[in-house]
């Protein structure tokens, strides 16, 4: 295997396990010691601004309802989300994030703020744009080979 192989799986692996760690441990040790990262990305699906339905949440995630209603009810007893009825149908139920939520929503963005910051400082717009054409190109890869597009 060629040496730029070797260098940018290991890169791939170590980059994809320590966003993962950073994450988990960030919350661990601070006011947000009470979620999960699965959890936080809930939040994130959610958004800041309007709320939005089961189904659109359980869409961006790619899981189902039902999965997604467990998580959402633990959201709400630990206070980060609401449930709202919809004006426009009283049957629609939307989920919007409490002032908790929308805290937490905001630390998760600043660390992923930061992270991107530091991943095109110093580049050219030129180089800017050849490294989301490669990341574009590796999301794709994984969405059509291990049918990500289905769920």
């Amino acid at each position: 295997m060629s040496e730029t192989f070797n260098v940018i799986n290991e890169l791939m692996v170590d980059i994809y396990n320590d966003i993962l760690k950073i994450e988990e441990n960030a919350f661990k040790d601070s006011r947000f010691n009470d979620v999960s990262i699965t959890e936080v990305h809930t939040i994130e699906a959610i958004g800041m601004y309007e709320p939005k339905s089961m189904g659109e949440i359980a869409k961006a995630l790619k899981i189902t309802v039902g999965t997604l209603t467990v998580a959402i009810n633990n959201l709400v007893k630990k206070g980060y989300v609401e449930r709202y009825r919809s004006d426009n149908d009283r049957r629609v139920v939307k989920i919007g994030l409490t002032k908790k939520g929308r805290l937490l929503f905001r630390v998760h963005l600043s660390f992923h703020r930061a992270m991107i910051n530091k991943c095109v400082e110093g580049l050219t717009g030129e180089q800017e744009e050849i490294l989301t054409q490669s990341l574009k190109r590796v999301s794709s890869f994984l969405k059509e080979h291990y049918h990500l597009l289905e769920l």
